[in-house]
């Protein structure tokens, strides 16, 4: 299956996508070296998908964007990190399921 690449975030545009942004946002802080993260793109593309144009899903490369990952507080990879309103509402480090990535987004009500 073809999917299109997620957009990706760098530290320049970071306020402008995420902060700013009228959606909620789920962030992935990624790297190319990283089995979890590879295993959760398919995950990842499904949900921006099936909520296009209620919530956007985007990545950050952690080794390329160190400077964006350590202002975030990023520990590993992959960790998804929610936003609403520019602001965090929750995270998650790790593989997880669609089901999951959703409730992170729950919490911002």
């Amino acid at each position: 299956m073809h999917t299109t690449p997620l957009p990706a975030i760098t530290e320049q545009t970071f306020a402008a996508e995420v902060l700013a942004a009228d959606l909620p946002v789920l962030l992935d802080f990624t790297t190319a070296w990283c089995p979890p993260c590879r295993a959760l793109a398919p995950i990842l593309h499904k949900v921006a998908a099936e909520h296009a144009g209620r919530l956007k899903v985007v990545t950050v490369d952690g080794d390329t964007e160190a400077a964006l990952a350590a202002r975030l507080r990023v520990k590993g990879f992959s960790t998804i990190i929610a936003f609403a309103g520019g602001k965090e509402v929750a995270r998650h480090v790790g593989l997880t399921t669609k089901e999951k990535l959703l409730k992170l987004l729950e919490a911002r009500t």
